[in-house]
């Protein structure tokens, strides 16, 4: 047992302990362990526990360990519950089991040493408990009820925690599931302490785990989304857990099947989109991520599990959180959801108003109103009658389920949140437990309503403290608002009461039965509790805004001393009958840490020393003011108007301590002990009296006592401060001695995982401790029970001293406070305070208003009422002087400017107008700089866009536009190609080079001298062909507008992936081309725009000059490039654009008007010169004249037309019509110039009219080229788009093929384990069918060995006792009665044993003398009784063997199962991989090819399109050639035929000459037999014959010359026919040899693939797999064999027939 943490000694074993440092004998108290219990080692962050002994040897930390006991606990951390029999319910609450008798209401404790209870679970009908503790590499702890003795603990992998525990019903099993990160689910044999069997489920995090209760080996695992049935497969000793993952239904609960998106089932082959693969192909996914890959579209939400439960049927009844409930079979994995059955019109009218009745409850009560129809059902229970179910709403409701249909009814309403159903053992009462921490209990059988067993918290406790006197009662409060009184003795609850708010603080009044509990609000609730049963809330007092952190009382009971936030601290009378007035309180400038208080009650004086935390330095502050009764009787001398102290009447001192502190306490020779936070110490100060009256200086600590804890700690002093009470985070408690500091006690009362304890507090008399911890919910009573006679002698004298003081005071203030009525908040009632009347006169209510508000409005109310005079005086005063400032501005707006005064000359206060002015200035500089970082950041943005579409733009984008037709045109923007572009062009471009020329060579190489298929003629005819239809081929028409497509490959030789890249390359380079191309012709064209435009400029100016001499006023069209045009103009601002005013500066405005004076001067210069003046006013501007100048000619009229025609002289007559014939020829030259001027203008008109649209023109040709541009350029990308579908798809099938590969490797590691467990199980059955021959074999000779042995009975009675002897006894039932509520009832024993004991009970009765048969001697009965208990026990034996081997053949069964399952998964996966291989080849052989169809209607003969689905595309070329072959072997065919025919009939004709000499052969025989006969000789005869006899010797050479001719010239013509086959034969063999060539390549690269699949086929294994395959190619092959012998044979068989038609030939042929 660790006896504390810190270095130590080894410790020593105890009674109970297992060896050093782990467990030992722990003590046992009331609600205690009892021994044999772990030790207290403490457990820190990453170990087991921060020591292994304690100080030196194991004894002192032993007796330290035992000198404190727990005398209760008390708390709820609303986890698990579970009964551990009929009366005892059990729940975990910190370190601790409790346990709790539901009728007597007594609690037990078992402590878990290690620190805070992890998992828990309990068995009922073992009567065990099962918890872990959470530590590093936690341990699972097995105890017995009611001993609370230890039986094991189970050591598993898990390294952190576990977060589940459950036991079977029937067996000793237990499953635990741990956390992060192995996330194993467990099984155990708890009572052998064996781990039968785990299995991991990586990042899986469980809710619930359960056993099937009629069947150990079926486990549910419930996790936040997904159900889980684990099946224990059991073969003899070897267990295995098996998964069978459950499909729930989706948020709308539907089911679905689950789709196998790994190996889906191609149902498409399309040859442009390829194959239908997975989508974890598609993603490129490999491995596990492959198998488990779902899409987020194919993602369907399912419904979360809350509650489960399981049936005898072995089903699940499962609640969701979408409402819905399920029902899930745990044989077929099948999952239903239930629905309610329609209940009659009158009851759904019925249930209607109930439930209307309970929603308007509910909001009286202020809660939610829950909707029965869709109910959430978080705890579920079931028994013989239905399911037990409840939720949120609180109601208990009842389900009768009947197929998939279930009626509900209401059984109890409780209208708290229930978070668990537990039923007893015996099903006789159901508990409720609620997340409020109450537990209700329900009996099924009486259908009342549910009675409230325990009333605790659930919320986490916060502070304690003892009643006065201190040995009777304590209160808590918890973080809710919540507080209780126990009973000292045994911890019951005897009361509770809800504050309703959140609580911070609480304490205990020495000097009266009542306490105080701080607020979060500021406030600080009096309760009295004079009366246990019935605690009170008395008087509330709101002291600020601030939470109330910590409340102190002096022993005394005269001082309440309040801390509250930010540094404020009150100072209160704590006695009621002062109605707890607030005396005053101070302000400290730092962060206070602790408060203590120290009593000296001889010289009535409180000390109150504060800890402070000094920000900057490692140190600590200690700020100490003195409480006087003086304060109380006389408060406003000490205090201030607002309520605040004065620093000299508390006489305040303060100490700089060298280390920084997080607790402190004092005592009254002036020690201060402190908990030091940097390192583990509890230092020792002593504080001298020369600084009092000196300003603060650093003290060094006396003496540092090292501390075994760590983390930030809490000191406390008893009363009579002689014990030092220290904890910290790590949960553990030292007392030591004040004086010599050593430790008299430790105790393991909480954990570091529960933030170890909040708050310790010691009883008056110093014999109780209350400890609760941070966050587990536990509260504490410890009690000494080792201790010193003298220590406990001087504790119970200061106890009974300090009563003595206290006996008058407390018996008066409880008087007080049983007369104080109850405070009740009430909104509408008058409060105590006045209301406060404020300047404008409205009343203020003081109701919500803090006692430092209160103060701080009596202060100003005060000070309105002494300063009113006066305030009216200033008032008047002012008053006047607005009126004489607002006079004097009047008569300054009537004066001159020259006399006008500046409105801010009639300010007087000038410091407030610079003021403002300051802070417009600054509005105006803060808005004027968001502005410019606004504009800064459009900037930004700009230049970012400007460098992406402009800056980086080689050839900038642009537009040109037609001059009257609304057509634009635009070039293409190109970027600079980048470095890494270009070079991967060359090197493209070089290894194109380099494979041309490798062709080349090849080509050249196979050239032969043979002579060719084809003649020139075909040759050029061919050659002109290609070269027509070769764009049509290439499939694009880029080749004419720019693009180089000599470069590219062919598009049916792109096979591999390097050839596809290379193309993709040099296709985005011909796209380039294309590009520059056009923009090259743009250029052209734009050029021409700027020369027509200045054209058309130069004679608008010549049109100009007309109008002006014409003096007309015409509009004339002047053509300007558009923004498009020119888009250098978006990034210069003109000033028309700027619709505000700009803003200008002092100095911009005097630069621009002196810029402007500048301007004028010098054109008022430029116009004043006198020679031009001069020459405009003699001559018009010119010296000559011009013909331009006719038009502004006249003919000045004569001085006498002014008069009358009467007074002309002759003279002035002829003058006049001279005048006249002037006038009219000038107006005719004016007339005609005129004319002239206009055909001029038409002209100049048309000429631009003519020329802008032939530019027009141009634009639509260039139109017209880029619409083919961008045909091409489509055609390009269209043609690069399929070459990258083409890789993305090959690419594809590489990662499918990958993918395939991986499952495959896995599927064979699994197939080897899988096929070790058959053998293994294999074995096993084999193993165990022998003994269990044996058995059934014993079996038979027992019978057998029965008739023999009692052979020497009677007939009758041997027949009688044959027949007791093949009769088996009846098995007696189990305990669990049939006609009980419990569903899972016990029908057969769980295993020989209990089978075997129950059979010996039976065989017990019937071996009594009362059944022995009349007439049998008890002898003969005593040794049948043998012989039959012989008999029975070897037939049960049998009996279970039967059942072990069955099971083990099932087990044998479900592995073969299983390999046959991988087998067929193995050979699909092989199919798959060979036809990807397939489909990958076929893709590779199968190119994309594009051609360009001339556009156009194609009329067909039939309305039938003809299938092109198994249609070949091959070359032209290689038809023809075909053709050309074909047409050549014809000509040859028929050359033959016709030689065939001529040579059979030279045969027929030499076959008649043959047989006709043969005939004159046999005349000529048988003339010459006559001849012969005659004695003259054949040249006789001949000579006589003839009678020419020379001239027919003559003649007769001569035809012989002549046939030697003949025979001469047929030779040469067979010679001639000879050596035409021999080069017909030649030119076969050249074609057979290139064949052959050919052959031998596609021969080396079919034996690559077959090398390929050669090594596939090698390291997949498929041996197993292709016996079948080889067996029937080896069929084949002996069939192929076969047939060949039978051939061979046949050919002898004709051979031989031929051989004897031939002998039979001559026999016929003269019958022919």
């Amino acid at each position: 047992m660790a006896a504390g943490p810190g270095v130590g000694g080894p410790g020593t074993e105890g009674p109970g302990t297992e060896g050093p440092g782990t467990e030992g004998s722990g003590t046992a108290g009331p609600g205690t362990e009892g021994p044999g219990t772990e030790g207290s080692g403490t457990a820190g962050p990453g170990t087991a526990g921060p020591g292994t002994a304690g100080p030196g040897t194991a004894g002192p930390g032993r007796a330290a360990e035992a000198a404190l006991e727990v005398s209760w606990v008390q708390g709820f951390s609303n986890k698990n519950s579970a009964f551990v029999n009929n009366q005892t319910v059990c729940y975990p609450c910190g370190n601790y089991i409790l346990f709790l008798d539901i009728q007597t209401k007594k609690t037990r404790a078992v402590q878990c040493q290690s620190g805070q209870v992890g998992a828990f679970a309990a068995n009922a009908s073992s009567q065990v408990v099962a918890f872990s503790d959470r530590k590093l590499n936690p341990l699972i702890h097995i105890y017995t009820f009611p001993e609370l003795t230890k039986l094991t603990h189970l050591k598993g992998d898990a390294q952190l925690d576990y977060t589940l525990l459950a036991f079977s019903f029937t067996g000793p099993y237990l499953a635990s599931y741990s956390s992060i990160p192995e996330f194993v689910l467990s099984v155990w044999n708890w009572q052998e302490n064996i781990l039968l069997c785990s299995e991991s489920q990586p990042g899986l995090t469980g809710t619930s785990l359960s056993f099937n209760p009629m069947n150990w080996q079926q486990l549910c695992f419930v996790a936040e989304s997904s159900v889980t049935i684990w099946r224990i497969e059991k073969s003899k000793d070897e267990h295995h857990l098996t998964r069978h993952p459950v499909e729930l239904p989706d948020n709308c609960g539907a089911v679905s099947p689950r789709e196998d998106l790994f190996f889906t089932p191609s149902c498409n082959d399309d040859p442009y989109y390829g194959p239908d693969l997975p989508v974890s192909a598609i993603a490129g996914l490999k491995g596990d991520e492959a198998e488990t890959f779902v899409p987020r579209n194919c993602i369907k939400t399912s419904v979360h599990p809350t509650a489960h439960c399981w049936t005898a049927t072995s089903e699940i009844y499962m609640g969701c959180k979408e409402g819905y409930v399920l029902a899930i079979d745990a044989e077929q994995y099948s999952v239903s959801v239930l629905e309610e059955k329609a209940p009659p019109e009158f009851m759904q009218k019925i249930t209607d108003v109930v439930s209307y009745v309970r929603r308007e409850v509910q909001k009286k009560k202020g809660g939610e109103a829950g909707n029965l129809q869709n109910t959430v059902l978080h705890a579920m229970a079931l028994c013989n009658e239905g399911l037990y179910a409840a939720g949120r709403e609180g109601i208990l409701i009842f389900y009768h389920i009947k197929d998939l249909q279930y009626e509900i009814k209401i059984c109890a309403d409780i209208s708290q949140p229930i978070s668990s159903l537990i039923f007893s053992p015996d099903y006789t009462s159901l508990l409720l437990v609620t997340d409020q921490g109450t537990v209700y209990s329900y009996r099924p059988d009486h259908s009342g309503e549910a009675v409230k067993l325990l009333d605790t918290s659930s919320s986490c406790f916060l502070a304690a403290d003892f009643l006065t006197p201190g040995n009777n009662y304590c209160v808590s409060v918890t973080v809710s608002g919540e507080v209780q009184v126990w009973a000292l003795e045994d911890g019951t609850l005897l009361s509770k009461l809800n504050l309703g708010i959140e609580a911070t603080s609480m304490a205990c009044c020495p000097s009266s039965n009542s306490a105080a509990v701080g607020t979060q609000t500021g406030q600080i609730c009096f309760l009295d509790v004079t009366r246990a049963e019935a605690p009170r809330v008395i008087h509330r007092t709101f002291l600020s805004k601030l939470p109330v952190l910590s409340l102190h009382y002096d022993h005394s009971g005269q001082f309440l001393i309040a801390r509250a936030a930010e540094g404020h601290i009150f100072i209160l009378d704590a006695r009621p009958s002062k109605l707890f007035q607030v005396l005053g309180y101070i302000v400290v400038a730092d962060e206070v840490l602790h408060l203590s208080v120290l009593s000296d009650l001889k010289n009535d004086l409180v000390e109150v020393m504060v800890l402070l935390k000094l920000a900057e330095v490692q140190q600590a502050r200690l700020e100490i003011f003195h409480l006087s009764s003086a304060i109380i009787t006389d408060n406003d001398k000490y205090v201030n108007e607002q309520g605040m102290f004065n620093a000299s009447a508390l006489k305040k001192e303060q100490y700089d301590l060298d280390c920084p502190l997080s607790s402190a306490v004092r005592l009254k020779d002036n020690l201060v002990y402190g908990f030091c936070t940097s390192a583990p110490f509890i230092c020792k100060y002593h504080l001298s009296e020369k600084n009092k009256f000196q300003g603060p200086s650093l003290f060094s600590s006396e003496e540092k006592i090292p501390s075994k804890q760590f983390g930030s700690g809490l000191l406390c002093l008893s009363p009579n401060s002689q014990w030092l009470a220290a904890a910290a985070k790590d949960g553990v408690l030292f007392i030591y001695n004040t004086s010599t500091l050593d430790i008299l006690a430790q105790k393991h009362c909480q954990s570091y995982q529960g933030g170890g304890i909040r708050s310790l507090v010691f009883s008056l008399d110093g014999n109780f401790l209350l400890v609760n911890g941070e966050n587990d919910c536990a509260l504490m009573c410890l009690k000494w029970k080792e201790i010193k006679e003298t220590e406990a002698e001087e504790a119970a004298l200061y106890w009974q001293s300090l009563l003595d003081i206290l006996k008058k005071s407390t018996s008066d203030e409880n008087s007080v406070l049983k007369s104080m009525a109850e405070w009740k908040f009430d909104p509408e009632s008058t409060s105590k305070s006045l209301p406060v009347t404020e300047e404008d006169g409205n009343v203020t209510n003081t109701d919500d208003m803090t006692w430092i508000g209160q103060k701080t409005q009596k202060v100003m109310r005060d000070e309105i009422q002494r300063f009113a005079n006066q305030r009216e005086e200033v008032q008047m005063r002012v008053k006047k002087l607005r009126e004489t400032i607002q006079k004097m501005m009047h008569e300054n707006e009537e004066v001159p400017d020259i006399e006008k005064l500046e409105l801010r000359e009639f300010n007087l206060n000038l410091e407030q107008q610079e003021q403002v002015e300051a802070e417009v200035d600054e509005d105006v500089a803060r808005a004027r700089k968001e502005i410019e970082m606004k504009t800064l950041s459009y900037r930004y943005l700009q230049d970012l866009i400007k460098y992406d579409c402009w800056d980086v733009m080689c050839v900038k984008g642009r537009a040109v536009k037609c001059f009257h037709m609304d057509c634009e045109v635009s070039n293409y923007p190109l970027k600079e190609r980048s470095k890494e572009e270009l070079e991967t062009l060359q090197k493209v471009l070089q290894l194109k080079k380099t494979e041309i020329a490798a062709l080349k060579a090849q080509k050249k190489n196979l050239e032969v001298d043979s002579e060719t298929a084809l003649s020139d003629e075909e040759g050029e005819k061919s050659e002109v062909a290609d070269d027509g239809a070769s764009h049509w081929l290439q499939g694009s028409l880029s080749s004419h507008y720019g693009g180089d497509t000599s470069i590219l490959y062919h598009q049916c030789d792109l096979h591999t992936k390097e050839q596809k890249l290379n193309q993709i390359t040099l296709l985005k380079d011909t796209i380039y081309k294309v590009k520059i191309a056009f923009n090259e012709e743009f250029d052209i064209v734009v050029q021409q725009k700027e020369q027509e435009i200045a054209r058309v400029k130069e004679r608008n100016l010549k049109i100009q000059e007309i109008l002006e001499q014409l003096e007309l006023e015409v509009e004339m069209w002047e053509p300007v490039l558009t923004d498009h045009e020119v888009p250098e103009r978006a990034f210069t601002i003109q000033d028309s654009e700027i619709q505000v005013e700009k803003y200008m500066t002092q100095e911009e405005i005097e630069q621009a008007e002196m810029l402007a004076r500048l301007e004028m001067e010098r054109r008022l210069a430029a116009t004043d010169d006198e020679r031009p003046r001069a020459l405009d006013d003699m001559m018009g501007g010119v010296l000559e004249i011009r013909r331009e100048d006719i038009l502004k000619m006249d003919i000045p009229p004569p001085s006498f037309i002014t008069r009358s025609e009467d007074l002309w002289t002759e003279e002035e007559s002829k003058i006049f019509e001279e005048y006249e014939k002037k006038v009219k020829k000038l107006n005719e030259e004016k007339e005609d110039y005129r004319q002239f001027l206009r055909n001029e203008w038409n002209k100049l008109e048309a000429s631009i009219k003519e020329t802008t649209q032939n530019f027009d023109e141009i634009v639509c040709k260039l139109f017209e080229k880029k619409v083919k541009s961008e045909m091409a350029i489509y055609q390009e990308e269209l043609k690069i788009v399929n070459l990258i579908y083409a890789l993305l798809l090959d690419e594809e099938l590489d990662t499918r093929e990958a993918g395939l590969h991986e499952f495959l490797t896995k599927k064979k590691k699994e197939k080897v384990k899988a096929a070790r467990k058959f053998l293994a199980a294999k074995y096993v059955v084999e193993a165990y069918t022998g003994p269990y021959k044996d058995a059934l074999h014993e079996q038979k000779s027992l019978e057998n060995g029965f008739i023999r042995q009692f052979a020497d009975v009677p007939h009758e009675l041997f027949e009688e006792l044959l027949h007791l002897y093949r009769n088996r006894p009846e098995t007696p039932r189990t305990e669990t009665l049939l006609d009980t509520a419990n569903p899972y009832v016990k029908r057969s024993a769980e295993n020989y044993q209990d089978a075997l004991s129950h059979l010996m009970k039976a065989l017990d009765e019937l071996d009594s003398p009362e059944h022995m048969p009349s007439g049998l001697d008890h002898s003969v009965w005593e040794r049948f009784c043998l012989a039959r208990r012989n008999k029975m026990e070897s037939e049960e034996l049998v009996k279970w063997k039967a059942l072990a081997l069955a099971d083990m053949k099932a087990y044998l069964q479900r592995r073969v199962d299983e390999n046959e399952k991988m087998k067929s998964e193995l050979e699909s996966t092989f199919q798959e991989l060979i036809w990807l291989k397939e489909e990958k080849m076929k893709l590779q052989q199968n190119v994309i090819v594009q051609f360009l169809l001339k556009q156009g209607q194609v009329e067909l003969d039939s309305t039938q399109i003809p299938d092109y689905s198994d249609a070949v595309l091959i070359d032209r070329s290689v038809v023809e050639e075909l053709n050309c072959s074909l047409a050549a072997q014809g000509e040859k065919k028929i050359t033959a035929m016709v030689e065939f025919k001529d040579f059979s009939k030279g045969i027929i004709q030499l076959e008649w000459e043959h047989k006709k000499m043969e005939m004159q052969i046999q005349d000529l025989k048988e003339k010459a037999r006559d001849i012969v006969i005659l004695p003259i000789s054949k040249d006789c005869q001949l000579f006589l014959t003839v009678q020419n006899y020379d001239t027919h010797i003559a003649q007769h050479l001569a035809g012989m010359e002549q046939s030697l001719g003949v025979m001469d010239k047929l030779h040469k013509k067979n010679v001639k026919k000879h050596q035409k086959k021999v080069r017909e034969l030649r030119k076969c063999i050249h074609q057979k040899e290139q064949a052959n060539y050919d052959l031998s390549l596609q021969l080396k690269e079919m034996l690559v693939s077959v090398s390929e699949r050669m090594h596939v086929f090698k390291a997949a294994d498929t041996r197993d797999i292709s016996e079948r395959i080889t067996r029937q190619r080896y069929q084949e092959i002996v069939k192929q064999k076969y047939l060949r012998i039978l051939i061979r044979e046949q050919e002898k068989q004709l051979a031989i027939l031929q051989s004897e038609a031939e002998s039979l030939k001559p026999r016929t042929a003269h019958i022919i």
